[in-house]
């Protein structure tokens, strides 16, 4: 922070990152614990929430107006929970919500950046709202980088899977990781 635009830089960007993850965070523990059956209190999709709208954020945080920002992260838990119910839905194994909390909600960040921005106010941005035309670039650019990782993954994933590396044996998932791997039989064992 060697000069005031840095300071100032550095501020919006704690600013931001602070207000879009509480906005997200909440508006999932309250869908979860009032709304969505079984309505409980879930700490898990709480924090999920909170990791919502950090990936929300992340793309326009340097730029962003605060009140943008938890409209940014108000959407992001909407993006969040709209996906982990879809991938639910869909019986996918997705047990901590990682396509929902990265990808769904990445995909959303990255297109909040085209559309909040206000480059007259020294914000940098050029966002759809204010005039710009960054929208389009940041769709096509989330596009890319969604092909670039199903590409890479699947050029991992597939070899794996056909030589029986993918996923772990039928004994092994009954007794569980923990049991297997991380327990000792006794408090005293020595590994």
């Amino acid at each position: 922070m060697h000069t005031t635009d840095s300071a100032y830089s550095a501020g919006l960007v704690a600013v931001n990152t602070t207000l879009a993850p509480c906005v997200a965070g909440l508006l999932v523990f309250s869908l979860r614990a009032l709304i969505i059956p079984p309505r409980r209190l879930d700490v898990c999709g709480f924090c999920n929430g909170i990791l919502a709208g950090l990936v929300s954020i992340t793309a326009g945080c340097a730029f962003v107006k605060p009140w943008e920002s938890i409209i940014i992260g108000f959407i992001g838990g909407l993006v969040y929970q709209g996906a982990s119910m879809a991938m639910q839905g869909l019986k996918v194994d997705d047990v901590v919500d990682a396509f929902a909390v990265h990808g769904a909600t990445g995909f959303w960040g990255v297109l909040a950046a085209g559309l909040f921005g206000d480059e007259k106010e020294g914000n940098s941005g050029n966002g759809l709202f204010y005039g710009g035309d960054q929208l389009r670039t940041q769709f096509v650019g989330a596009c890319i980088i969604a092909a670039w990782t199903t590409i890479c993954s699947l050029t991992v994933l597939v070899p794996l899977r056909v030589v029986g590396f993918l996923r772990a044996s039928d004994d092994f998932q009954d007794l569980g990781a923990d049991v297997v791997e991380h327990s000792p039989r006794k408090a005293n064992a020595e590994n």
